[in-house]
């Protein structure tokens, strides 16, 4: 399925409302998700301050439904507060959500994925030789340190695998991304969600490898209209790093990672 035109802009916005759209709206995402972390850590502190022994409940497992419940904040706040306040809208349409994942979708996620390797490591070899003392091989903080094999695995993949690409997928490429492509150009609305996705990840490293990736998750609901395509890579390239972190990291020594 190609792009559905109604998702492009049907006039490029001038002045005041053009930067309304490229900063306010990406703000509000990255506002919306900051506060949602900052809800979650105060109310684990009133948990602590109010006598629950939390220290009791297994790690991993709290981190998980930790990091569930910081997603699904996140997209409440950032979908439902304009929508409770303003009635601003977000249709299945806006988020990329309009039908089921198709063939295309399954096929396009593995050729995206070689797309996005082979642009990462090109970016992040340039970025080597023009910064001194850039950090190529930093680790990825994801939360989980020291999980043991087994249950703590599964926990931890269903997070890192399942729950975070999903969610990143619709606040990034399903809201944000739907939205700005009401009023600018992909080659407007591209960067800006791309430049954003890295920056709210942290890291140098990390954040130039997710950029290459938003670039190609865009570029996947721009020819798809859907971010089925986009979910599915964002699994694979996730799969691939939780095989090297936790499965076999000594894969990743031998690499130099």
């Amino acid at each position: 399925m190609l792009a559905n035109s109604s998702n492009k802009p049907t006039a490029t916005p001038q002045g005041r409302a053009f930067w309304r759209l490229a900063i306010a709206l990406p703000l509000w995402v990255v506002l919306g998700f900051g506060f949602a972390q900052i809800l979650l850590v105060a109310s684990v502190y009133a948990l602590r301050w109010a006598g629950v022994p939390l220290e009791l409940f297994n790690e991993t497992l709290f981190n998980t439904v930790f990091a569930a419940v910081i997603y699904l904040v996140s997209l409440l706040i950032v979908i439902g507060v304009p929508w409770w306040l303003k009635n601003y809208r977000t249709s299945k349409q806006d988020l990329g959500l309009t039908r089921l994942p198709s063939w295309m979708d399954i096929t396009l996620a593995p050729a995206g994925f070689i797309v996005y390797f082979l642009c990462s490591a090109l970016l992040v070899y340039i970025v080597g030789l023009l910064v001194p003392g850039f950090n190529i091989n930093q680790v990825q903080d994801t939360g989980f340190t020291d999980i043991a094999p087994g249950f703590e695995h599964i926990l931890a993949f269903l997070t890192l695998v399942v729950i975070a690409p999903v969610a990143e997928e619709i606040l990034f490429r399903g809201y944000l991304y739907g939205k700005l492509r009401k009023g600018l150009t992909m080659w407007v609305a591209i960067p800006i969600v791309s430049v954003l996705f890295g920056l709210v990840h942290g890291q140098w490293n990390v954040g130039i490898d997710v950029f290459a990736l938003s670039v190609i998750l865009c570029s996947l609901r721009e020819v798809t209209g859907s971010i089925w395509a986009g979910i599915l890579l964002h699994m694979l390239k996730n799969s691939l790093a939780f095989y090297l972190l936790f499965i076999n990291p000594q894969l990743l020594n031998t690499m130099g990672g």
